[in-house]
């Protein structure tokens, strides 16, 4: 090993590359912003201000917390739609007037009054509903009419009648509790706030009129032509908007209980600040009320120890516009970079050297020496299949196998001719296997480990998940890319998972990692558990019950081995090396009637890519500059098929040589003296005779009896 792989080794294993990766694939890094943000607002201005945490300051914090974080859960229902709305600050101010005008000068109940602001919340809403929503006029020049034309009214009201509205005492219970009272020290327009905060939350997340909402602000167009009720849903969203902008007013006049011309006053940039700074798109579709709630804090943080710096209300104005510029600019740039900086840095590859080559040429003084044996086989389904993974028999000569579609296809025994769709999974199922009573168990790529039930052909889940890793970044409990299976004489069902950080389409692509992100996993039907029992596999695929059933066999892809892993007597729990050194890339592994095992090779070695196993900063270069359909990958257009025994000593060896009719072989089963050959990327099934095979075996009958 020279001293720059010796180097790459080591750096591969000791700096965690891939994490940076994993940590930009979560959600949460769309939130992690906003909670920076608020972080260092409060960090700068608590060193600069005396005083600054004390609870007093933060009971008058929270209060106005509460009233800014309405309007903008106003708004960010709006921007979510795709819309804008700029009349949030008069709608505010229009509220906490007629409020006040009820309440001090007429003398109406609380309740009522409150109800009025509201509902004229609800009306400023309803125009700009109507006028955006059904007339299909621009958001902003609308809305920014709007803000004019209330302001206006706002502005006659004030100069009137200011001081009808105004009294030193709330004359009322109701009015007085929401002006001074809190609930153990939290005050009533917070805990409203959170509440209206979590029900939005509740509503855009798990009820169908909040996903409506967010379909409409991503693709109007797709909404429309999905069925939405486009129109209503963008009215809706603004009515929505003025109630709570009005509600806002109410808490504000409440606190206040004095109604002037600068009421609401740059509300509505205030509001937009603190929405799109915590994360909602400008574009729509995109944020949460979550995030806004962030936004608000960080707003109103600022705003308010500016003010208590003694700094003119301009600065004020001029900071909010300055932190809009920069909530903007990170919403366009981080939106339009985020999957191009994570498809840079996703891919982590690691270094990995393999033993040397076997020979596997013609006339080598080798097991894997070249031979056509099966480029003559017979073919089933010919043109008819698409992508024969993992075929295999009943006891009644019934061939099943997955494909591409998502479906389980049965072809009837003996002659294989008619065929029918026995059952519809979904997703790729991959490895088949049959327990005891007959049910056909399947992994299935993207979803999990099923059973379909013999009698009735139901599709069972038996699980979806793992126990998850403890220093694991991204959820490892949910199971990507189940492989194969094999069941064990208690009914324990051991599968492989191929990979965790990848999907179904982008196998491949782990490969270049070659960093061991498969594992094997029991579930236990007995009791419904599932547990990984093995991981830092790399691309762990076929799967296979030693005939004594005291261990299984399985298959590591990119490190061209063959392992065991034991299941009883001294060795329980273990794992060792059985093949070290494949000339090829191993798959699934199934039984053969003479006690050893037929073992699918995908492809072959090649020099060139052995030796970029051993360059992972060459790899790394490789994706972050190339488009991936120019990357190097292994070779998978060879097909190859090898028996080995219990020690790993090789019996035989079958080739398609040619290439012709099993170019890449994926799976092969053994059944009544024939070996039937699956490739998931070939159109047919492959019938191989083996001469001095077991006419009576079969592959269920050797787990199950020979009754079954």
């Amino acid at each position: 090993m020279t001293r720059s792989e010796t180097y790459a080794r080591w750096r591969t294993r000791l700096v965690p590359d891939h994490v940076v990766g994993e940590i930009l694939s979560k959600n949460w890094v769309d939130n992690a912003i906003p909670v920076a943000l608020l972080l260092l607002a409060i960090c700068v201005f608590g060193s600069i201000i005396p005083n600054f945490f004390l609870f007093g300051n933060l009971t008058d914090e929270a209060r106005e917390f509460g009233e800014i974080a309405l309007v903008v859960l106003g708004m960010t229902v709006v921007l979510l739609a795709g819309g804008i709305d700029l009349s949030v600050g008069s709608t505010f101010a229009l509220a906490n007037f007629i409020t006040l005008a009820l309440i001090n000068w007429q003398g109406w109940p609380a309740g009522i009054a409150i109800g009025c602001a509201l509902l004229a919340g609800a009306l400023v809403g309803l125009l700009n509903g109507f006028l955006v929503g059904y007339l299909r006029l621009r958001a902003f020049l609308t809305t920014l009419v709007t803000l004019i034309v209330v302001r206006a009214i706002v502005d006659t009201l004030v100069l009137n009648y200011s001081n009808k509205v105004v009294v030193p005492v709330a004359q009322s219970p109701t009015w007085e509790y929401l002006s001074y009272e809190d609930i153990n020290g939290v005050p009533v327009a917070f805990i409203v706030a959170l509440l209206l905060a979590v029900t939005g939350h509740v509503f855009l997340t798990r009820l169908r009129p909040g996903w409506r909402i967010l379909a409409v602000g991503g693709s109007r167009r797709s909404a429309y032509n999905a069925g939405l009720p486009v129109r209503r849903i963008v009215a809706g969203t603004y009515v929505l908007s003025g109630v709570l902008a009005a509600a806002g007013g109410v808490f504000y006049a409440s606190r206040l209980g004095a109604a002037t011309a600068s009421t609401g006053a740059g509300m509505e940039v205030a509001a937009l600040t603190a929405a799109v700074l915590g994360g909602v798109s400008l574009g729509g579709g995109r944020g949460s009320v979550t995030k806004a709630m962030l936004g608000a804090a960080t707003v109103l943080v600022i705003g308010n120890s500016l003010i208590q710096m003694g700094l003119r209300s301009g600065t004020n104005a001029l900071a909010l516009g300055v932190v809009l510029v920069f909530a903007v600019a990170i919403d366009v740039k981080w939106l339009k970079n985020r999957f191009k900086l994570l498809s840079r840095v996703y891919v982590s590859p690691a270094y990995f050297r393999l033993p040397p080559r076997p020979a596997a040429i013609e006339g080598a003084d080798s097991p894997y020496a070249p031979n056509d044996r099966l480029g003559d086989v017979e073919l089933i389904g010919l043109g008819e299949i698409d992508a024969a993974e993992d075929p295999i028999l009943d006891i009644d000569d019934n061939l099943y196998f997955g494909s591409r579609q998502g479906d389980i296809i049965r072809y009837f025994g003996p002659d294989h001719k008619r065929w029918e769709v026995y059952a519809h999974v979904g997703g790729m199922p991959l490895g088949l296997a049959f327990d005891k009573a007959g049910d056909l168990v399947c992994c299935i790529a993207g979803m999990g480990l099923y059973k379909i039930v013999r009698e009735t052909r139901e599709v069972v889940k038996l699980t979806d998940e793992t126990n998850r890793s403890w220093f694991s970044v991204i959820d490892d409990s949910r199971l990507r890319l189940p492989d194969d299976l094999d069941i064990a004489p208690d009914g324990r069902i051991f599968f492989s998972e191929a990979t965790i950080r990848f999907d179904m389409h982008e196998w491949m692509v782990d490969a270049l990692e070659s960093r061991g992100n498969g594992r094997i996993i029991c579930h236990d039907p007995r009791d419904g558990t599932t547990r990984t029992v093995v991981s830092g596999i790399r691309f762990p695929n076929g799967i296979c019950l030693a005939h004594d059933g005291r261990s299984l066999f399985f298959a590591s892809t990119w490190s061209c081995t063959i392992e065991r892993y034991w299941l009883e007597g001294p060795k329980k729990g273990r794992t060792e090396t059985v093949i070290a050194d494949l000339p090829g890339y191993p798959d699934n592994i199934n039984r053969a009637s003479d006690g050893t095992y037929w073992l699918a090779l995908v492809g072959m070695r090649t020099p060139a890519f052995d030796l970029a196993l051993r360059k992972p900063a060459f790899r790394r270069r490789m994706v972050q500059q190339l488009a991936q359909d120019e990357w190097l990958f292994p070779q998978m257009n060879v097909g190859c098929v090898v028996k080995f025994d219990e020690n790993g000593a090789v019996r035989d060896c079958l080739w398609d040589r040619r290439g012709v009719n099993h170019p890449m072989i994926t799976s092969c089963n053994e059944h009544r003296g024939h070996l039937y050959l699956g490739g998931i990327v070939n159109n047919r099934v492959g019938r191989y005779r083996i001469e001095g095979a077991d006419p009576d075996f079969t592959n269920q009958g050797s787990y199950w009896g020979a009754g079954r």
